[in-house]
């Protein structure tokens, strides 16, 4: 046996030792069977002129889904999904259980990492303009991304109810759900806002409503042990609201023992059981 040959049989050897190690440290994710079976996709968004990174979409289907061939189902959309999907998920699963909301597709919105140096860009996409951060102001972009890319993505590749699209989003995440039913154009059926953060462009929600005949109804939900930051803002603005009628249908929350992130699954139960009672 020659030295190339011995070195050709170590190296396969290798190889062996090491797929057999990969083999062994797949995670098997499917056995996580509360999270349902789940599909992938990912888009970029070509009006975005910087941080062009991919938009990881996480969708869930439901265990009805295959049932009723001709069965539609309502879409949740869960920004920062890189957290709010795996924790609502499974959540999901149980609710169903209990039969508190009804079958639906839930796609959670992710960036892939937390750093923005890598692509979260949340700050820039789910905010209006601010005098205090410069790089904040990027929603009306976002919201186009969401109607021109992501919604006919979805639409296109399962069966949904196009007049039961919903939208979650938590802190900055909800003042994007703030915007897009007061300002924008999204068609969102309704929006989900968990202690949406104000504190930096306040004035801009105080603006006169845009007009529209599909406005999504809006379940606000504010925290009980909301630190005095996002507090005081969001109080003014409910404040300022409550005073002048508004042609749009808002529910205003109070989520006991929370603090300004704890209550995700707390507060998308209440706002879909609200949403869904509205409903029948």
């Amino acid at each position: 046996m020659n030295i190339v040959t011995t070195t050709v049989q170590h190296c396969l050897l290798l190889l062996m030792l090491f797929s057999a190690n990969l083999e062994a440290n797949t995670i098997p994710w499917n056995k996580l069977h509360g999270m349902g079976t789940v599909d992938y996709l990912s888009l970029t968004n070509p009006k975005k002129t910087k941080n062009q990174y991919p938009y990881h979409l996480f969708v869930r289907i439901p265990e009805e889904y295959h049932d009723h061939p001709e069965q539609t189902f309502p879409v949740l959309y869960l920004l920062d999904g890189g957290t709010t999907f795996p924790m609502f998920a499974s959540s999901y699963t149980q609710l169903r259980w209990m039969e508190d909301v009804p079958p639906m597709l839930i796609v959670g919105i992710s960036y892939g990492t937390h750093d923005w140096q890598k692509g979260n860009d949340r700050s820039h996409d789910f905010t209006v303009p601010s005098k205090e951060r410069e790089h904040w102001g990027g929603a009306a972009v976002f919201e186009q991304f969401l109607i021109e890319h992501v919604i006919p993505a979805i639409n296109k590749g399962y069966k949904t109810d196009t007049n039961k699209h919903i939208l979650f989003g938590q802190s900055l995440g909800g003042q994007f759900g703030l915007y897009s039913s007061m300002y924008g154009s999204a068609p969102f059926y309704a929006v989900i806002a968990n202690n949406p953060a104000l504190h930096r462009n306040l004035d801009f929600f105080k603006r006169p409503l845009k007009a529209r005949n599909d406005r999504p109804k809006i379940f606000v939900s504010l925290a009980e042990f909301e630190s005095p930051q996002y507090k005081k803002p969001i109080d003014n603005w409910v404040s300022h609201w409550q005073k002048r009628p508004a042609d749009w249908t808002i529910e205003y929350a109070h989520l006991a023992e929370h603090n300004h992130l704890s209550g995700t699954n707390e507060v998308l139960r209440n706002g879909l059981i609200w949403l869904f009672n509205e409903t029948k």
